[in-house]
């Protein structure tokens, strides 16, 4: 079961997965290339050796609160993400240098943000379907370029505040999809009605159709803006004979 441990102590996290436990394999000497000695490896019996006698914590991480500036698939990457104690919200960074090391975990001291650095639909995407779907409107070419230039200039003047998120499957965690709001919806269709004039029936139904859920999405593409701090260095919790010695001490003065 994964479980993200901190150590008040030290300040240092480990997750836990049942891949700690998984064997290593090594090329076994004095044999042939084929034959593989197994390593037993127990990376979460480690941590808690290395922090032996410190307070340790289980962290919950907080839902929708990844951000990467790389795509999911991607191996090799830095990503950020919050988890709290239940009193406290930690920042904490996931990363690895090479594909070949197992990924590591750090708490960071500050926070992160996400700055959106673009707002617009899909270009292709939306060409495409339209081709595929309004194919016997005539002069479908010149019509089309009208309403892209159409789109792009109301894209161009919409307000991330305005807009509602929905949820929409990306392979990047920095691309956030919205639906347009209903000014912007209703200046598209006024607009087209202009465009398609006597085909424009078909192109309003085209537009209910993809505005929800389709090529007429609006995507927020993001970027992590991290704000570390400085700290000093963490403070050991006393055990409980060093609490009482210090008690009896101020007692006798």
């Amino acid at each position: 079961m994964n479980r993200l441990v901190r150590c008040v102590n030290c300040d240092e996290v480990f997750f836990k997965t049942p891949f700690d436990q998984a064997p290593e394999y090594e090329q076994a000497p004095s044999e042939s290339p084929e034959a593989l000695k197994t390593v037993e490896r127990d990376d979460f019996e480690g941590f808690l050796a290395h922090h032996r006698g410190h307070r340790l914590e289980d962290l919950r991480i907080i839902e929708d609160s990844f951000g990467s500036e790389k795509p999911y698939w991607e191996p090799v990457k830095v990503s950020y993400f919050r988890a709290t104690n239940g009193k406290e919200k930690f920042v904490i960074r996931k990363f690895r240098e090479r594909i070949d090391e197992p990924l590591k975990y750090e708490l960071v001291s500050g926070d992160y943000s996400l700055t959106c650095t673009a707002l617009e639909m899909d270009w292709e995407d939306l060409l495409k379907q339209m081709r595929t779907e309004l194919s016997e409107i005539p002069l479908l070419e010149e019509k089309i370029a009208a309403f892209l230039k159409l789109c792009k200039q109301i894209t161009s003047t919409l307000k991330l505040e305005t807009l509602e998120r929905v949820a929409e499957d990306s392979a990047h965690p920095l691309e956030i999809a919205y639906r347009l709001d209903d000014v912007s919806l209703m200046y598209l269709l006024r607009n087209a009605r202009h465009i398609f004039k006597e085909t424009y029936p078909e192109v309003e139904a085209f537009i209910h159709r993809h505005k929800d859920d389709g090529v007429l999405l609006v995507k927020g593409r993001f970027r992590i803006e991290l704000s570390e701090k400085a700290v000093g260095k963490a403070k050991e919790v006393p055990s409980p004979a060093l609490l009482k010695k210090a008690l009896e001490k101020k007692r006798e003065i």
